[in-house]
C-alpha cells in the first residue's frame, strides 16, 4: 500500500474509528461526568489522531516524528485508563471495552514500533 497521508496509516484509521466509537458511547453517560470522565476521555482519543497527523507532517525531522507518536503513544495509554475507569462505573459495556480496548493496544503497539523505526518512515528535510 502507497501511504501518502497520515490518513493512510493503519493506526491512525484504527485510532479515529476508536475515538468516533467513544464518542457515541459518551453520549449516555451522566451528566455529573461531562468535565471529568467525559470530556477527559474525548480528549485524550482525539490527541492520538491529531498527533498522529502532526508526526507525520514532522517527517523530515526523526526525532520530532518519533517524539510526536510518543506523545499519541501516551495519549493511546490515558484512553485505555479512562476505559477502565468508564467500565468499573458501568458506564461502557463488556463488548465495548473488549473491542477498543484491543483497538487501543493495537494503535499504542503501532505508534511504538513506528517510533522506534523513524528512517522507515522519515526523509532528509529540504
Amino acid at each position: 500500500m502507497d501511504i501518502k497521508s497520515h490518513k493512510d496509516l493503519r493506526v491512525y484509521q484504527v485510532a479515529i474509528d476508536s475515538a468516533m466509537r467513544i464518542h457515541a458511547l459518551t453520549r449516555s453517560w451522566p451528566d455529573e461526568e461531562r468535565y471529568s470522565m467525559t470530556s477527559q476521555i474525548l480528549r485524550s482519543s482525539r490527541s492520538i489522531c491529531a498527533n498522529i497527523g502532526e508526526a507525520w507532517i514532522r517527517r523530515p525531522y526523526p526525532r520530532h516524528f518519533s517524539s510526536k507518536l510518543r506523545d499519541a503513544g501516551g495519549e493511546a495509554a490515558e484512553t485505555i485508563v479512562w476505559l477502565e475507569l468508564a467500565s468499573l462505573h458501568g458506564y461502557i459495556g463488556t463488548d465495548d471495552l473488549s473491542r477498543l480496548m484491543e483497538a487501543y493496544q493495537f494503535v499504542h503497539g503501532g505508534l511504538i514500533k513506528m517510533s522506534n523505526q523513524p528512517k522507515k518512515w522519515c526523509f532528509p528535510p529540504p
